[in-house]
């Protein structure tokens, strides 16, 4: 028999492809129970509203996504390899669905009402993850900041926002996973010492 826990981790996994398909406001407890094979009385021994489904899935979904990010940083190798596994497993693990969905704009703004300091928390997270594996690229001599007078977390912040740009304009030319390979070639060329890139 599952444990509640992970009746609570299958409501939450059925309930992602819910909100896609109509839309956070549109959205019921009752889509939510007939999707996980449950009658709505057994879901709100679980959860209390839509929001709160909504708010937990986020959670659940924000930590595997950043304990993926921490693994892919930690490996061994490239750093630039390292980031670039980090970035597309972050944007694409929180926000590819959502944004594939007909009510995307609906549901990233109820996540931003909803979930809002989960968001900046994993951000804020991230952007520190990444400052912290240029330093210790630097100070390993893999690339040279000084060389574009910037610091680490300045590049940082600057890797996310033009991640943020690239996301936002959902151009068919440059999708995500491209770009951040892209921006990561261009950061490549201009902070990587020659001897560290075997020239």
């Amino acid at each position: 028999m599952p444990t509640p826990d992970a009746k609570s981790a299958h409501i939450l996994d059925s309930s992602l492809p819910v909100f896609c398909t109509y839309g956070f406001q549109k959205t019921s407890m009752q889509d939510i129970a007939r999707a996980a094979g449950m009658s709505r009385a057994a879901l709100y021994l679980h959860f209390a509203n839509k929001e709160d489904v909504f708010r937990s899935g986020a959670v659940r979904t924000h930590a595997a996504v950043m304990a993926l990010v921490e693994a892919e940083l930690g490996q061994p190798g490239d750093v630039f390899e390292r980031i670039e596994a980090a970035l597309v497993a972050y944007f694409e693990g929180l926000v590819e669905q959502i944004a594939a969905s007909p009510h995307g704009a609906e549901l990233f703004d109820a996540s931003a009402e909803l979930v809002g300091d989960v968001v900046l928390g994993a951000r804020l997270r991230l952007s520190d993850l990444l400052r912290d594996a240029l330093d210790a690229a630097e100070v390993r001599g893999e690339i040279r900041l000084s060389g574009i007078a910037t610091a680490s977390a300045e590049l940082a912040v600057l890797l996310l926002a033009s991640v943020d740009g690239i996301k936002a304009q959902r151009s068919a030319l440059l999708p995500v996973r491209p770009g951040i390979a892209l921006q990561l070639r261009l950061v490549r060329a201009a902070i990587q010492p020659a001897a560290a890139a075997g020239v």
